[in-house]
């Protein structure tokens, strides 16, 4: 059985959760009086959650498959209703693969074995709603030219 323990840190405004590894807590957003956030909001780490889970399936199936990947992406967007509890609908999974003559049936064939067969976390929201994926391969044009996802420009990576 798995474990984790949120504890609410009021002078920060945060949550913080420990599960097994206790010197690596993550800290969440909490309520606080002046309506900021200070860390990561409890439903984005739901995403965060099914973005981990299917990235780590995926980047294992394409090492097994002696694909050469160079980078993995996955950009979770989440649909919810408008009215409280604000339950998510649907999950858009944009895997972005990133390599040198990586196979795109390789590619197919790990993302649909993570959300259909391994991802735990998938298997858990899938029924409460949709789920679908995505797939971006970025051909890299040569071992210096480097993988650099749409999203990581974004972030200022």
């Amino acid at each position: 059985m798995k474990h984790v323990t949120v504890t609410w840190n009021p002078e920060r405004a945060t949550f913080e959760a420990r599960g097994a590894r206790p010197g690596q807590p993550m800290e969440m957003a909490a309520p606080n009086d002046d309506g900021r956030t200070n860390a990561i909001g409890p439903a984005e780490v739901l995403l965060a959650s099914i973005g981990g889970c299917s990235a780590w399936d995926v980047v294992e199936i394409l090492h097994k498959q002696r694909q050469p990947v160079s980078g993995v992406e996955v950009r979770i967007d989440g649909q919810q209703l408008d009215e409280p509890p604000w339950a998510f609908t649907r999950f858009v999974l944009t895997y972005v693969i990133c390599g040198r003559g990586v196979d795109p049936a390789a590619v197919e064939r790990a993302v649909r074995l993570s959300n259909e067969k391994y991802c735990s976390v998938i298997a858990t929201v899938r029924g409460v709603a949709d789920v679908e994926s995505v797939i971006e391969l970025i051909e890299e044009s040569g071992p210096e030219a480097g993988c650099e996802p749409a999203g990581a420009a974004q972030r200022g990576a």
